[in-house]
């Protein structure tokens, strides 16, 4: 049975909650790239099982994970960029508090993999601002 991209992302969601950083790693390609909210990245699948062992037994133990797919576009038949909200908790509720794009790929088996993550925090006051400045009117072409 071939795994699709939403099944992929339950995975991630369940092997988190569960604590289970083999498993979590299992789900992004050999050479994939994952990038924090902080800065720091884990390159290839053993580097992100390596660096999320101590955060799922130690910092973010007990955490539950939620993910919510705002898109997913399809780049070629092996290639689809998501983007989605996501957030932890070790509360009842979860907050949708930060931005996330996966880019997977579909290996040989059928089955879709993340190749690369980047997880940004929102900053509710940037996102404010950015918004207040989205209107749709016309550009100010004067002494254009």
């Amino acid at each position: 049975m071939q795994i699709s991209i939403e099944q992929t992302l339950v995975r991630i969601e369940q092997a988190w909650n569960d604590g289970d950083a083999r498993a979590y790693a299992d789900l992004f390609t050999p050479d994939a790239t994952y990038v924090i909210f902080a800065g720091s990245t884990s390159e290839g699948r053993n580097a992100i099982r390596r660096d999320h062992e101590p955060v799922l037994t130690k910092w973010q133990k007990g955490s539950k994970m939620r993910i919510a797919v705002k898109s997913v576009r399809h780049i070629s038949d092996d290639v689809a960029i998501v983007l989605s909200e996501g957030g932890i908790s070790k509360g009842k509720t979860i907050q949708l508090n930060k931005v996330q794009t996966f880019v997977f790929h579909r290996q040989s088996s059928g089955d879709w993999l993340c190749a690369a993550f980047q997880n940004t925090k929102k900053n509710k006051l940037l996102t404010w601002f950015a918004s207040r400045g989205s209107s749709k009117a016309e550009p100010d072409t004067r002494g254009v």
